[in-house]
């Protein structure tokens, strides 16, 4: 999903103000509503002729709907101007709804799309620390795929959504999201050095996506890209599967179907939501780089 621009917005049409055959409650419904979202979209604070400006609106109708607005405490007004910002009731109203979703069923339609195309398991995952947390997980109807589950959690130096949730870290805090060297070798392919690891890590930045190539299990392979809102790197998403399938022409296939989920996941709302909030609940991890 593609965040809100912190900035001017237009005037908002008619449409968008209320339909003309809406009752009066209904209108003004409409128009506070307008009014949040408004707030929501520009630095505060807003003063009532900036909201004019934007909405269109009469001064006189402004002064009505932030009047009841501010009563029930979704604004706050903060000067004389006037001027005003968002309250706290908002917040209340934001933390209900991400309470109310499930990354399960709002991520892993997309995710059983894009393991059914391409017959691997698809994962997305966010870093945390040293490790990646499986946050969501499907799998293909066959007998062999790479088996994990949500709440699973793997090395980031040996795996793909590792290696491309890594990409997203700055470079001054990246050995702080590593193991102590030398790294613990899972393959004669791990690679187990931070100087190694630092130069795969902008090989990763540079090509936009991340390959464990028999370096977490011998004979299996993955791919990674990420998963990006407003040029922030929220999570990563892959595919991974039986090393013999992942030859050029599939691999390039793979990550074409990738990079499709991957936005289609930045634009989910609700995805985003649930996105943001596990993204900070690990804001404690080192700085990671918009």
């Amino acid at each position: 999903m593609a965040t809100k621009a912190r900035g001017a917005r237009p005037t908002r049409t008619e449409d968008q103000l209320g339909p003309k055959s809406a009752n009066y409650h209904t209108h003004a419904l409409t128009r506070g509503l307008v009014l949040l979202d408004l707030l929501a979209s520009v630095p505060p604070p807003l003063t009532l002729t900036g909201m004019h400006e934007h909405t269109g609106l009469p001064k006189s109708t402004l002064v009505r709907l932030l009047a009841a607005l501010t009563e029930m405490r979704f604004v706050v007004r903060v000067d004389e101007r006037p001027a005003y910002r968002l309250g706290h009731k908002v917040m209340a109203l934001a933390d209900a709804y991400v309470s109310s979703l499930d990354l399960s069923a709002a991520a892993g339609t997309y995710l059983d799309t894009l393991s059914r195309e391409t017959q691997q398991t698809s994962n997305l995952g966010l870093l945390d620390g040293t490790e990646v947390v499986h946050v969501c997980v499907r799998t293909p109807d066959r007998p062999l795929r790479f088996e994990t589950s949500p709440g699973a959690r793997d090395s980031a130096h040996c795996t793909g959504l590792g290696k491309m949730l890594l990409a997203g870290v700055d470079p001054a805090e990246l050995s702080a999201h590593l193991p102590p060297e030398p790294y613990a070798a899972r393959t004669d392919r791990t690679i187990t050095t931070l100087d190694e690891m630092s130069k795969e890590i902008r090989r990763t930045a540079r090509r936009g996506h991340g390959i464990d190539d028999n370096e977490g299990s011998t004979g299996l392979k993955c791919v990674a890209v990420p998963v990006t809102v407003g040029g922030q790197m929220l999570a990563a998403l892959s595919v991974s599967g039986p090393a013999g399938e992942f030859g050029r022409e599939k691999q390039k296939d793979y990550l074409e179907r990738l990079h499709e989920t991957a936005e289609a996941l930045a634009a989910d709302y609700d995805v985003v939501a649930v996105l943001r909030r596990m993204y900070e609940s690990l804001g404690e991890s080192p700085t990671r780089r918009a």
